[in-house]
């Protein structure tokens, strides 16, 4: 995913020099895959699963997300209105979309420190699963999610293309899959308790949803 699949013009930032250069075309690229290596360590002390979601879905939601790194990675998909400029590309798409990004994944990660060792990579009921609703989760009731998707959208808009908007779209559609499968066990193992949180509280943006 360089500078050119961003949609940055090469000519805003070559006089700036070659390292300012390969600053552009990296920092997308190097923000996620930190944000994977600290999900790969995290994921190592957590609770026994007891209950864990068909293989089916966890293979859907991979295919999802290789469809939109082929998306984000690639310009020369033979479908030209994937890449319609919705806005001039340049230097302040990119920054705020750098900073919407840097944002939603830290907010994704302050939930994944808060929800300790409950966390899970697919929909899963832990032995001795808590239902925690302090920190981000009194914000939102997925606020993991809100903030990957916050991440996808800070992308779309550096991006400035229409193919940006298209990845939030399909990893909004997986995420929510896997919400809603959540929401059906966390209602089942927590009860009333987990209705009433529901009640007083969105499932990804606050107020709206």
């Amino acid at each position: 995913m360089g500078l050119q699949p961003l949609g940055l013009p090469v000519q805003d930032v070559w006089h700036k020099g070659a390292h300012m250069l390969w600053f552009y075309e990296s920092f997308f690229p190097v923000i996620w895959v930190a944000f994977l290596v600290y999900w790969q360590i995290k994921a190592i002390n957590t609770k026994t699963t007891q209950r864990l979601e068909p293989g089916v879905s966890r293979i859907f939601r991979v295919l999802v997300f290789l469809i939109a790194i082929v998306l984000l990675a690639s310009t020369r998909i033979p479908l030209r209105w994937l890449y319609l400029a919705l806005w001039p590309s340049g230097l302040w798409p990119f920054w705020l979309g750098a900073a919407v990004t840097i944002a939603g994944l830290l907010f994704a990660v302050w939930a994944r420190e808060h929800l300790g060792s409950n966390w899970s990579r697919s929909v899963t009921i832990k032995k001795d699963h808590e239902l925690i609703t302090t920190g981000p989760y009194a914000v939102v009731r997925h606020p993991i999610y809100t903030g990957i998707l916050v991440g996808f959208l800070g992308m779309a808009i550096a991006i400035s293309e229409v193919r940006g908007f298209v990845v939030l779209a399909l990893i909004t559609l997986a995420l929510w899959m896997k919400l809603s499968m959540e929401e059906k066990w966390m209602r089942a193992e927590f009860g009333e308790a987990y209705a009433a949180y529901s009640r007083h509280s969105s499932a990804l943006v606050p107020f709206i949803i």
